[in-house]
């Protein structure tokens, strides 16, 4: 496309959808107005057009679980590799020193690479800081959702500690903070902050997403979080919940049963819970996620997302929801429709957003990937994409690759010849 972007999307052409079907997919303001047949749609003279041969179009991902405040610090802590108490010490220390501006301009970066990965819209932890400026990360991620305001949805979630005091709270909810959070499994006593965040959150009547039950042999909130929550209409959801994969099956369906109940999204993290986890299990490491299958099957909503991007609780991770799929995948053993649901339909359910995708009526939100298939899609992770928001191309990347063919390969024991030069990116 040779439009400056963004720009109004009338027409997308030839799409292959997840079940194999070559559709063109009609816009307006934002939202699908038909999906039919390819070829079968005389758009008018001034649509804008957007050819999809060759591509895979899915619902955009929606990343129910970051934190754009720590994100792409890990170069600048250079922190231990080990656990989650040790992320937590060096970011602590790292923390007490960072500026507004420092910390949006990672938020801003991290948020920006997301979005050319194809993620439309961002749930974002912020912590609610040690010391007198409790707000700064709050500061920071709601100056970057502002600006990103039209190119991405970004959602803010208060996340303190069991040491942050409720006044800590009330300043960073002050600012525009859509939700409230915590980690009460990380509490002395881990009902009663639980009990004291949830009273917080109803107080201010604003939903909930805690960091749950992150360990594979600590404490076991979610079911008397559920049962807290009971009744409530607020969005509420769990993130983590890595405990849930270590239950025993009669537990585990107890708990289930309670977080069913309650219809409690549950929000699996695989990237960062498989690199924090069993840091003191070398034999037989126990995998560090949530108990995937018997979530799905007892019909509870499930989202999953990337959690943190090169920080101290994660040193990699690509700000790519389909390396968040390919994850679940293969550690967490889900088909693709299943995986790419997770960080599509089932992360926009999880975040209250509404359905999007190629369906008529439903929000204009996608991604397209150049894949034969959904699979190939997970699979690859090509780089050539196209990311539509509200009905607007907001971002395009394309590749360029030259590989020689097994064709010119030189003959075993030849060697090229000597003056001629190269230059790299030719």
């Amino acid at each position: 496309m040779s439009n400056p972007l963004p720009h109004r999307i009338d027409l997308l052409r030839s799409a292959t959808l997840a079940d194999g079907r070559v559709v063109d997919v009609a816009l307006s303001e934002g939202s699908v107005t038909s999906v039919t047949a390819a070829g079968s749609i005389a758009p008018s003279e001034d649509a804008e057009i957007l050819d999809l041969t060759g591509y895979v179009l899915m619902t955009a991902p929606a990343e129910p679980h970051a934190h754009l405040d720590k994100a792409l610090s890990f170069d600048l802590i250079q922190p231990p590799l080990g656990d989650l108490d040790k992320a937590i010490l060096s970011w602590r220390e790292y923390a007490a020193g960072m500026t507004v501006d420092d910390i949006a301009d990672r938020a801003r970066a991290a948020a920006l690479r997301m979005l050319a990965n194809g993620t439309t819209a961002i749930r974002s932890h912020v912590d609610v800081l040690q010391g007198p400026e409790p707000t700064r990360g709050a500061e920071a991620v709601v100056r970057v959702r502002d600006e990103l305001a039209g190119l991405i949805d970004i959602e803010i979630v208060a996340l303190g500690g069991w040491q942050s005091p409720d006044s800590a709270f009330e300043a960073v909810l002050d600012l525009g903070v859509d939700l409230i959070g915590g980690a009460p499994h990380l509490a002395p006593d881990p009902i009663a902050d639980l009990t004291r965040v949830l009273a917080i959150a109803e107080r201010r009547g604003v939903g909930v997403d805690l960091h749950t039950d992150e360990s594979l042999h600590g404490a076991v909130t979610l079911g008397e979080f559920a049962r807290i929550v009971r009744g409530w209409t607020v969005p509420v959801s769990a993130g983590h919940c890595v405990r849930l994969g270590t239950l025993e099956r009669t537990e585990l369906a107890d708990v289930i049963a309670e977080v069913r109940a309650s219809n409690i999204g549950i929000i699996a993290l695989p990237i960062t819970n498989l690199y924090l986890q069993g840091w003191d299990d070398p034999v037989s490491t126990p995998r560090g996620l949530t108990a995937l299958r018997a979530l799905l099957d007892a019909g509870v909503r499930v989202a999953a997302g990337a959690d943190n991007i090169r920080d101290p609780f994660n040193p990699v991770g690509r700000a790519d929801a389909l390396e968040t799929a390919s994850l679940l995948v293969t550690a967490g053993h889900l088909d693709f429709a299943e995986s790419i649901a997770a960080i599509t339909d089932g992360a926009r359910d999880v975040m209250s957003l509404p359905p999007a995708g190629a369906e008529t009526g439903r929000a204009a939100e996608f991604l397209a990937v150049r894949a034969g298939s959904v699979g190939e899609a997970i699979a690859f992770a090509p780089a050539d994409r196209y990311v539509i928001h509200r009905g607007l191309l907001v971002s395009e990347s394309h590749v360029s690759v030259n590989t020689a063919s097994a064709a010119s390969a030189l003959p075993l024991g030849l060697t090229a010849g000597a003056g001629r030069t190269v230059s790299a990116g030719r």
